[in-house]
């Protein structure tokens, strides 16, 4: 994990959301007038699995009975429902990077020490006046295949450019600092299960704030590790006791004593639960090679077994590897970070193709705001800073492939000198809620009835 910045607003924009580890205690005072990242106050059970090896954290579940929790992930389990998975390139991407206009004489008068040169990567086939960074070719390659739908020039009007405010608008769903919830909360608010924790996955240690609830279960854990273990028993022994119970469990219930059978419906369950999480115990067994980069690689891998097993998942959220937030020294970092970034989103979907669960999966890939389209000034280390339009995509082969929004062009910038925005992130919010899990964006989206809906899925 890359840990540059020269930002200190970042920096302390980080701290604040840290303390999300610690939900309900409240966040440090940082400045005035940032927004609580949304959940902030939510309750947390957390619960050890594996000798405390692993924490599975349960937030919103302070009326969740214990074997609830059970019995709702194993009811659930199975299901072949269509899942979202989102991933944050922290720090807001360079999308004049991304995607370069290589031969627009303003983007080389603005960029003499960042800019591309022509040919140094693939042509972004949808607009040739832009040309991919050679480090997103696994990208280009998905785009080629019509798996990757991309919006060059994203954001909202009026950008705010803290990281802090500017991320929280994203992960609510709306241009709101006063919102507590996320908009895939809100989601799962609407089609979740009162029971079913793992609904919302965030596999990054702490809950993430777009997947906050009002009303239902959600889940983080430190990577895709899950199990359930027996104190004090382990290998031929345990799994011998947990068969026995499994069959233990199927006689009680059906037993015409209510509690004798309720009893043994849970027990039934645990050990089917169990079985089903056994995978995910210990080292993945992928059917592709995913890059080395540790918990974004093993976060995915995981995933993408755990679906496979049939976890009763709809939403996950995890963090890409590296520090976008690119003030200093960009020509290096952000090239080796978009690298390990963009070749682990090749490895899960060439593993969601290998397993046949591609047709259900979705990736959207975001950042809080895009970079200005002028480097730092002479005396500077070769950075850009704060910007408005940034880039997204939407990965998977029901994407409809095709790009949202029009490049804008550097010639008539907004009222900043940023680039504009030429698509709005809660257009594309609605159109994933209403075209991918049909469900209607004015029940999530505060103002959904103003925004068209773009065609995303083919």
């Amino acid at each position: 994990m890359s840990g540059r910045c020269g930002c200190r607003e970042f920096t302390r924009a980080e701290l604040a959301r840290r303390s999300l580890a610690e939900a309900g205690k409240g966040l440090p005072a940082i400045e005035p007038g940032m927004p609580a990242p949304a959940g902030t106050g939510l309750t947390r059970r957390s619960l050890l699995v594996r000798g405390g090896a692993l924490a599975l954290s349960v937030y919103g579940a302070s009326l969740l009975r214990p074997r609830a929790l059970l019995e709702g992930i194993a009811e659930a389990a199975g299901s072949q429902g269509r899942v979202l998975v989102s991933v944050f390139l922290e720090g807001g991407i360079d999308s004049l990077s991304v995607l370069a206009p290589v031969a627009d004489d303003t983007y080389r008068r603005m960029r003499p020490a960042l800019r591309l040169a022509p040919g140094d990567g693939p042509t972004w086939t949808e607009d040739p006046r832009l040309q991919w960074h050679p480090a997103a070719a696994p990208l280009h390659q998905l785009h080629g295949e019509g798996k990757v739908t991309v919006f060059p020039a994203i954001g909202y009007s009026n950008a705010d450019q803290s990281h802090f405010t500017s991320r929280h608008y994203w992960e609510v769903g709306e241009l709101s600092v006063r919102a507590n919830t996320g908009w895939l909360g809100r989601l799962l608010d609407v089609v979740g299960s009162n029971d079913n924790p793992l609904q919302g996955l965030s596999l990054d240690g702490s809950l993430s704030p777009s997947l906050a609830t009002a009303r239902v279960p959600v889940a983080a854990t430190w990577g895709p590790r899950y199990d359930l273990w027996a104190p004090g028993v382990w290998g031929e022994v345990e799994d011998l006791m947990f068969e026995t119970f499994s069959r233990l469990g199927v006689t009680a219930e059906g037993s015409r004593d209510k509690q004798l059978s309720g009893a043994g419906r849970v027990v039934r369950q645990a050990g089917t639960l169990r079985s089903q999480l056994q995978a995910f115990s210990g080292e993945i067994d992928s059917p592709v090679a995913y890059p080395d980069d540790e918990h974004f690689s093993e976060s995915l891998a995981g995933l993408a077994a755990m679906l496979d097993a049939g976890m009763p998942i709809t939403v996950a959220s995890v963090g890409a590897p590296g520090a976008y937030d690119t003030h200093d020294e960009q020509a290096s970092t952000l090239g080796q970070d978009l690298a390990q970034t963009c070749a682990t989103l090749l490895a899960f979907q060439r593993d969601l193709e290998a397993r046949g669960l591609d047709d259900r999966v979705l990736t959207m890939v975001w950042s809080e705001f895009g970079r200005r389209p002028e480097e730092n000034g002479e005396g500077s280390s070769a950075g850009t800073d704060h910007g408005a339009g940034g880039c997204a995509f939407l990965i998977g082969t029901p994407a409809r492939g095709t790009m949202v929004g029009e490049w804008p062009g550097l010639g008539t910038l907004d009222e900043d000198d940023n680039l504009r925005s030429t698509s709005d992130f809660r257009a594309a919010y609605c159109s994933l809620l209403e075209q991918w899990f049909g469900v209607d964006a004015d029940a999530v989206i505060p103002g959904a009835g103003g925004f068209a809906r773009p065609a995303l899925i083919g």
